[in-house]
C-alpha cells in the first residue's frame, strides 16, 4: 500500500488517507472512504484539485473486509457483529449473558500485527445490546498472509469469546448460623436481594437452619430437589477449611469439592463444590455488604450455567484485589 497525492480526476476507486472537511468544519468524506465518481464530482465542486489517497496492492485486503472476516471467527453464542467506520468491527450481546474469554488465545492473536482484538474481562456480565469486543485493523489494508494466519488460528483454537446467555436462572440461598438460622437471614437477606437485583433476579428458594452438619446437609438436599441453578450458603461464621461444618455437610450429600480459597480480596475463604451439575458456594463475609467481592466475580458464569473450575477460580488472582 502506497500513499500519494493525485489529481482529483484520477482518484476514483482509491482510498482516502485523511478526512476531508467542508469550509466551516463539517465532515465531507471520512478517512478510509473509497472514492467513486460521485465523490470526485463533489470534491471538484468544493474546489479541490488534488487529494491524498492510497490503493490496495497485490497481497493486501481492505480494512473493512479484514475485520469482518476476523469478527466472524472471534466469538460465538448470543452475539452479533457490526461493522463501524475506520476498519473496526464491534461485537454486541443480543441477550443478557456472561462473556467467557480465552485469555491465552486473545494474547496470541494480539501478537500478530495488523489485527487487534479488545474484549471485556472474562466472566463479565453483559446486558443485551452491550458491546463486548472490538476488532481493529491497521489503517486501510491488512497483508493477506497475516489475516490468513489470524483466521487459521481462530478456526483451529477459537473462538476467543463466548456470549453465554443467562436465561431464567433459579437461585437458592441457605442461611446458617451456629445459634439460629433466622439470625443469618435477618443479617444477609437484604444484601443478597440487592446483589441479585443487578441481574433482574430474586432468590427463587431460601431456607435457614442452625449451622450443624446434619441440619445443613438436610437443608441442602431440600434445596437441591427444586433443581436450582446455584445454591449460596450465607453463613455468619468463617470456616478454616473444607473440614469445617459447611464443607462436611457438602461432602455428606455427595458433593465434589472443586475449590477452597480464592485469590480474591474480599472473599478469599471461598468454598465451591458441585452436586452433579449444581454449584454450591460458601463465601463467608461476602453477604454482609454490597461491595464487590468474589461472589460478584462468579455470579455471571454460574447464572449462565457454566461450570466454573478450580483452575478458573485460581486465575482470578490477576485483578482479584477488589478493595
Amino acid at each position: 500500500m502506497r500513499a500519494q497525492t493525485v489529481d482529483i480526476r484520477e482518484s476514483t476507486g482509491r482510498i482516502l488517507c485523511c478526512t476531508i472537511f467542508r469550509h466551516g468544519g463539517r465532515k465531507l468524506l471520512a478517512k478510509g472512504h473509497i472514492l467513486n465518481e460521485d465523490d470526485v464530482r463533489l470534491l471538484e465542486t468544493e474546489g479541490l484539485g488534488q487529494v491524498w489517497v492510497t490503493e490496495l496492492e497485490d497481497g493486501e485486503i481492505g480494512e473493512d473486509e479484514a475485520v469482518q472476516q476476523a469478527a466472524a471467527e472471534t466469538g460465538c453464542g448470543c452475539l452479533e457483529n457490526r461493522l463501524v467506520a475506520g476498519g473496526r468491527a464491534n461485537i454486541l450481546a443480543t441477550e443478557d449473558c456472561c462473556v467467557l474469554v480465552d485469555d491465552d488465545l486473545l494474547k496470541q492473536i494480539n501478537c500478530i500485527s495488523s489485527i487487534v482484538i479488545a474484549t471485556v474481562p472474562n466472566f463479565s456480565y453483559a446486558p443485551s445490546g452491550q458491546r463486548i469486543a472490538t476488532i481493529k485493523s491497521t489503517p486501510f489494508a491488512v497483508p493477506q498472509s497475516q489475516l490468513e494466519a489470524v483466521i487459521s488460528i481462530l478456526k483451529e483454537r477459537g473462538p476467543i469469546l463466548q456470549a453465554r446467555p443467562i436465561r431464567s436462572p433459579q437461585v437458592a440461598v441457605l442461611f446458617t448460623d451456629p445459634v439460629h438460622g433466622d439470625r443469618a437471614r435477618q443479617l444477609f437477606e437484604s444484601i443478597m436481594r440487592q446483589r441479585l437485583e443487578q441481574f433482574g433476579l430474586a432468590a427463587s428458594f431460601s431456607l435457614a437452619c442452625t449451622e450443624e452438619e446434619a441440619a445443613v446437609a438436610r437443608n441442602l438436599q431440600h434445596l437441591l430437589k427444586a433443581n436450582p441453578t446455584v445454591i449460596f450458603v450465607a453463613s455468619t461464621t468463617a470456616p478454616a477449611g473444607p473440614d469445617d461444618v459447611i464443607g462436611r455437610a457438602m461432602a455428606r450429600i455427595g458433593c465434589h469439592l472443586e475449590r477452597f480459597l480464592a485469590p480474591v480480596e474480599p472473599g478469599n475463604l471461598f468454598l465451591m463444590g458441585y452436586k452433579e451439575e449444581v454449584p454450591i458456594i460458601s463465601a463467608p463475609g461476602c453477604f454482609r455488604s454490597t461491595r464487590p467481592n468474589v461472589v460478584d466475580l462468579v455470579l455471571p458464569p454460574v447464572l449462565a450455567r457454566y461450570r466454573v473450575s478450580g483452575w478458573e477460580v485460581a486465575c482470578l488472582g490477576h485483578g482479584g484485589l477488589l478493595g
